[in-house]
């Protein structure tokens, strides 16, 4: 007795459909706060980096509007300021509903960050979970011209 089922190609239609979503103006870069770094001034300054990491960032594909998951790694050299953690969760918060490719995300972050603390050194990893099977993982970088390590 044959299977006389359809095909998931018969039975399944792309529907061309796409979720609303918002464009980069979205994104609030305004909520940043930062407070004093005390250590500025002293030898151990240069040699301190912090580390904060979270895998609760989404955002959406700019193309269908799906949500996209992925976790975020900033890591910097304070020089006198310190980014504030409440405000920078509402900062990875406004990105939620934001159409944007990883490689244009990953340099918006990096901009809106060394804006707001301007730090020696700051590195931003976003490693993205599999999308149709490839996994990205995509890294900005920025050192200010007199932070030698």
């Amino acid at each position: 007795m044959a299977d006389e089922s359809p095909s998931a190609r018969e039975q399944f239609k792309a529907h061309d459909r796409t979720l609303p979503f918002q464009g980069e103006e979205a994104i609030d870069a305004d909520c940043l706060e930062c407070f004093d770094y005390a250590y500025a001034d002293r030898p151990v300054a240069d040699r301190v980096d912090i580390v904060t990491t979270t895998d609760e960032f989404t955002s959406v594909c700019p193309f269908s509007g799906l949500p996209d998951f992925a976790r975020v790694t900033i890591t910097y050299t304070p020089d006198r300021r310190c980014i504030e953690l409440r405000s920078l969760k509402y900062y990875l918060m406004s990105y939620r509903n934001v159409g944007i490719w990883y490689e244009h995300l990953v340099n918006r972050m990096l901009e809106d960050l060394v804006r707001a603390c301007a730090p020696r050194r700051m590195r931003i990893e976003i490693a993205c979970l599999p999308r149709g099977g490839l996994a990205s993982t995509v890294v900005a970088e920025y050192a200010r011209p007199d932070a030698d390590r």
